[in-house]
């Protein structure tokens, strides 16, 4: 049996609310891309993921419903499962349907008990052969009114940013200015679920990784990779290595997660950390799928099944890792989960911290090979946020729209280099301007056009102008855009892929215009004319086999819809890639009336629609993720709202290098008024100095003073961001006042 063993890792969400676009563009989609590609190229495939179940965030939202975190994660688990089977993810059936030699997938959750067992089995190994290290660490802890209390973890807590000094900052990290610190640097801390309660800093004991012990045998495995990972990754994984590792902790004072195994008092509230169990999730869930599954279906190694795609053989072929996740998620992936790897392969061949783990060997456990971390999906140049309320709600959406829609403009958008827009117009914009119009275009004129050409007979009416010899030229043309779509989804670019794809039936559509079967239709024209016409036709055909084999690991719904109404049987999933240039293979029929494949979208109607389920409730069952519908991707700015922001004109003075921000200026303008002001902005890549002294610009007068890595800036410029790494500074057409008003 020929073919490599693929592992597809998908990042574990968090199980404390309902999935939004940006968790599909950045996390969801891509593998499920790369799955259904890898299983079309023959491979042996297994995508493994789940529910993250354990940590503070179920906690917290467990708290604030006043429910028990199980009814939580119970509750979301389920809910989010039915919104990536509705997205057309291939979480089922968990058995390839070539057959379990060929792998599958599991969609499990970190609450699975089997999970828990393996977690603490490899804790209880680690720990035997000494790469935990005990410490004290410094720790808030609320005291309640009755002298009880108890520890808070990072996200327990808030307070001012020791940075930037912004309120409302996690006991771990501040989302204003994205800086990390040790929680008893936060100024002024509060405990967030009981802010008038006490808190102090205690002494508390923990297991920490030694991380230290991997540095060097890490960073000959970023040497290994250095070729294969995407620029966001090589730069995130070199800060880390070269500040030096340092031990971390595994263990924290939490009452819900997985308990320790350990005997003694001391350890009696105390969780495994999450961090450390949820990344394990990744190598359990293959161990589960393997005893639940594979087993029972016939794999002949049974049980051990999981080692296929786990293990490097004796001959040192090694299977293929990628994993799949967002940027904030990159050094998990790439320095903490590959030492807890290389500490298991370490620890199993009886070694200790005594002695210098290494790269993995044959019979090891496999690090990864590549992990295509994604950046953010943003609405409307802002983050989805969950704690925020800047959200677009998977299910809501899949309820009002095409699922296959919703992929292709992902997909076509995918966050792959740069941070993304999701906005209405653009969404309309790509469905009907492209997808539409280009694509489902093409495939609703070959099949009308062979309708006409059918005469009413229910039998083939291309078989007998099939001729691939006439249209050699064009058959040229779509190997060498085979060959792009192949070579952009081996490299993980979705983007360029699906380009490829779509330049695919755009070269259709210009072949059909150039051959103009209809003009041919009445049977009086020339024969010869008339065989090359309807010759190009029948390759139109075929262009469209072509495109439901390769639009499927994007659009599988509208893919096999496309291949029925070809008249082709079975399912495209199972369909060979590379026979998607099969020019030999039988033009089929399907006598039936051809569909539009997909319905042109309103935009002032989905504008509307979104108001109104805005003003009824009825985006999101817990009021708090709304389906947003003004234009921008955001919700509609009331007037008096607007009205308040203050815009004015100034001249810059000078400009600085900020001391403290390798990308922000220190910028003095003159405002109108005697003093002027400062301002700070992040422009060091894509102005000089020199270009900005002396540019009238417009910034926001009346916005709250802040501190940008110590000095304040008081104000915001404006700019545009075309997504594509171009910023240019929004200016005033010729000379005007500085403190001119913009209305």
């Amino acid at each position: 049996m020929t073919g490599e063993h693929v592992l597809i890792c998908v990042a574990w969400p968090y199980a404390n609310g309902p999935l939004h676009l940006g968790h599909v563009a950045g996390c969801y989609l891509p593998p499920d891309i790369q799955f259904r590609f890898e299983r079309a190229r023959g491979n042996h495939v297994l995508m493994v993921s789940g529910s993250d179940e354990h940590g503070t965030p179920i906690t917290l939202t467990a708290e604030q419903l006043g429910v028990a975190p199980q009814d939580v994660v119970d509750k979301y688990h389920s809910q989010n499962t039915d919104a990536l089977l509705s997205l057309g993810c291939a979480w089922e059936p968990h058995v390839d349907s070539r057959g379990a030699e060929y792998g599958g997938a599991l969609f499990n959750r970190t609450s699975d008990e089997r999970h828990k067992e393996i977690v603490q089995q490899n804790f209880l190994q680690l720990n035997k052969a000494g790469m935990f290290e005990r410490r004290a660490m410094q720790q808030y802890y609320e005291v309640r009114a009755d002298g009880t209390g108890r520890f808070l973890p990072d996200r327990y807590v808030e307070g001012e940013c020791p940075n930037c000094s912004e309120p409302g900052a996690r006991g771990d990290q501040c989302d204003e200015c994205g800086t990390t610190y040790e929680s008893t640097e936060l100024n002024n801390p509060k405990s967030k679920m009981n802010p008038e309660a006490e808190i102090e800093i205690r002494d508390t004991e923990h297991f920490f990784y030694r991380l230290d012990l991997f540095q060097e045998a890490l960073e000959q495995h970023a040497e290994h990779r250095w070729t294969e990972w995407k620029p966001n990754v090589r730069s995130m994984t070199r800060n880390w290595l070269n500040m030096g590792l340092r031990p971390r902790a595994v263990t924290r004072d939490l009452e819900w997660g997985i308990d320790l195994p350990l005997e003694g008092e001391e350890w009696s509230n105390k969780c495994v950390y999450v961090w450390f169990e949820a990344v394990q999730g990744y190598y359990s869930c293959a161990r589960i799928w393997a005893e639940r599954y594979a087993a029972d279906s016939g794999h002949s190694d049974g049980d051990a099944a999981w080692e296929r795609w786990w293990r490097i053989s004796d001959d040192g072929s090694e299977p293929r890792h990628l994993y799949f996740l967002g940027k904030d998620n990159i050094p998990f992936h790439t320095i903490i989960w590959p030492a807890l790897i290389m500490g298991l392969n370490h620890s199993s061949a009886g070694h200790d911290s005594s002695t210098t783990p290494t790269l993995p060997g044959p019979g090891d456990l496999q690090l990864e090979s590549n992990v295509p971390g994604m950046e953010y999906l943003m609405m409307a140049g802002a983050q989805f946020s969950k704690s925020r309320g800047n959200v677009i709600p998977l299910t809501p959406f899949l309820e009002r729209y095409d699922a296959d829609a919703l992929r292709y403009h992902l997909s076509i958008n995918m966050p792959e280099n740069h941070d993304t827009d999701f906005t209405w117009p653009d969404f309309v914009d790509k469905v009907n301007n492209e997808l539409i119009a280009t694509y489902g275009n093409f495939i609703h004129r070959v099949l009308t056009l062979a309708e006409r050409l059918s005469d009413g007979d229910d039998g083939n009416p291309l078989v007998p102008f099939d001729n691939i010899d006439i249209c050699s030229e064009e058959c040229v043309k779509l190997q060498g855009l085979h060959a792009t779509v192949t070579d952009s989804l081996t490299r993980y670019r979705y983007k360029e892929a699906l380009r490829a794809v779509m330049s695919a039936a755009q070269f259709g559509n210009q072949m059909l215009q150039s051959a103009a079967p209809w003009e041919h239709m009445k049977g009086d024209s020339d024969s010869g004319l008339r065989d090359e016409s309807f010759a190009r036709l029948a390759l139109g055909w075929r262009l469209c086999r072509y495109l439901a084999i390769t639009s499927h690991p994007f659009m599988p719904s509208q893919a096999q819809r496309l291949w029925e109404s070809l008249g082709e049987g079975g399912l495209v999933s199972d369909v060979a890639w590379d026979d998607a240039l099969n020019w030999s293979s039988p033009i089929e029929w399907n006598p039936e009336k051809p569909h539009p494949l997909f319905q042109r979208l309103d935009l002032d109607e989905i504008l509307k629609s979104e108001s109104a389920s805005d003003e009824d409730g009825t985006s999101d069952e817990e009021g708090s993720d709304e389906m947003d519908n003004a234009p921008e991707g955001t919700t509609w700015l009331d007037y008096s709202t607007f009205t308040q922001m203050e815009l004015k004109t100034g001249t810059i003075e000078s400009v600085e290098d900020h001391p403290d921000a390798h990308s922000l200026y220190v910028i003095r303008v003159d405002d109108g008024s005697s003093e002027g002001r400062t301002l700070c902005a992040g422009l060091k890549p894509f102005y000089s100095i020199e270009e900005l002294t002396g540019m009238t610009i417009v910034f926001i007068a009346n916005l709250e003073p802040r501190k940008l890595r110590g000095i304040l800036s008081e104000g915001m410029l404006l700019a545009a961001d075309d997504g594509d790494d171009n910023v240019r500074l929004v200016t005033v057409d010729g000379d005007i006042t500085p403190g001119s008003s913009v209305r």
